[in-house]
């Protein structure tokens, strides 16, 4: 019996609702949806800090708010720290900040994991890779950082006003770099860098007139593609109440 032959049955081992299902036509296919275009950038991936694995806890984690920690080094470290290509990438990096050069940016990101950007030790981390980087200078796209840890409020803006000012503050004053060495000062919290790969401390002591309180410390973590050292991620510390 077809099709045509059921619809007309009222009656049978068919229910209703198979009979109906059978008559109705196919339902379309869902068109594809249009992708939402953003004046500005698109994220590869948006994990919180705690979702990553976290490397070996390096330097005091008890640490006293004043009180400069000893670091300590990893010991799983390459070749990164003899290499002069490492600080050379520091300085581009400083340059790219200091220049607004989103180009200069975006020839620093991993061409194979992006770059990994925290604003707070805890907060939202986002990737960015090589394409998006390059209008990371330009872009108004507002994104969510986490919670600030002074207020609990949720941290929103673009990463031109958000990031960068504190990496320009940063570069701007008397800092010191350190090979696969957490380098930061007093903390309530456990300092931790989440990857278990070669870094960079850019850190800054603070000052005495602030006992020392304003410390601040930028991590940038650097990987090797075809022997060149990229950024595979940028992570910010520094004293909470």
């Amino acid at each position: 019996m077809n099709i045509k032959n059921l619809c007309k049955l009222s009656i049978g081992f068919i229910t209703l609702s198979a009979i109906v299902s059978a008559c109705s036509s196919p339902t379309a296919a869902p068109a594809t949806p249009t992708p939402l275009i953003f004046s500005t950038i698109t994220f590869m991936a948006t994990q919180t800090a705690a979702a990553l694995t976290p490397a070996p806890l390096i330097g005091d984690q008890t640490a006293v708010p004043g009180v400069t920690p000893t670091a300590t080094p990893l010991t799983s470290a390459t070749n990164l720290c003899s290499d002069p290509q490492g600080t050379a990438l520091i300085d581009s990096l400083k340059a790219a900040v200091t220049n607004a050069d989103g180009a200069l940016l975006a020839s620093l990101v991993s061409p194979t994991n992006g770059m990994d950007v925290a604003y707070f030790h805890n907060g939202t981390v986002i990737n960015y890779d090589q394409d998006h980087a390059r209008f990371l200078f330009e872009s108004t796209y507002e994104a969510d950082w986490g919670a600030d840890p002074a207020s609990g409020a949720t941290k929103t803006g673009s990463f031109h006003n958000v990031v960068i000012p504190k990496l320009k503050e940063s570069f701007g004053q008397a800092y010191t770099l350190h090979c696969n060495e957490l380098k930061y000062g007093g903390a309530s919290y456990p300092v931790n860098f989440p990857y278990n790969k070669d870094f960079y401390s850019i850190y800054f002591p603070g000052t005495e007139a602030n006992g020392n309180m304003d410390w601040h410390t930028w991590v940038a973590g650097i990987e090797y593609v075809n022997g060149k050292p990229y950024l595979y991620a940028l992570t910010q510390f520094y004293w909470e109440p």
